[in-house]
């Protein structure tokens, strides 16, 4: 049987709902955390090395750089939970209408937001 439905092969034209994005978002915020546990564990087994490597990682924390990392990182920790507890609630069947999803992920957006903020005044 052939299939007349049209086909859109440019993903660009596509129009995804804001709950899609927040997925899109949970998922690559977990891929930013896998990444970042690396950095971290680096830096936690230099300062571990010893006085230098103590001296060089507390040196090294002062920097600005070294600041919007770890706010760019905890800022995906923050999100990926936020998202996650939304998730939760989604498994025990809260927010599963038509009309859950669009505004949980509009408070999971909103309240990610506010988290980065504290975390950015918390950080600097």
């Amino acid at each position: 049987m052939k299939d007349k439905r049209p086909v859109n092969l440019d993903l660009s034209t596509i129009r995804l709902p804001l709950a899609a994005w927040a997925s899109i978002t949970h998922r690559v915020s977990g891929v930013i955390l896998f990444v970042g546990i690396a950095i971290l564990l680096y830096i936690f087994d230099l300062s571990l090395s010893g006085d230098a490597g103590f001296a060089e990682v507390r040196e090294l924390a002062g920097s600005g750089l070294f600041r919007l990392i770890l706010w760019g990182l905890l800022s995906a920790l923050a999100y990926h939970m936020v998202a996650g507890i939304k998730h939760l609630l989604l498994d025990l069947g809260i927010g599963e209408s038509r009309e859950g999803g669009p505004l949980g992920a509009r408070i999971v957006i909103a309240a990610s937001i506010l988290v980065m903020i504290l975390l950015g005044v918390w950080i600097w």
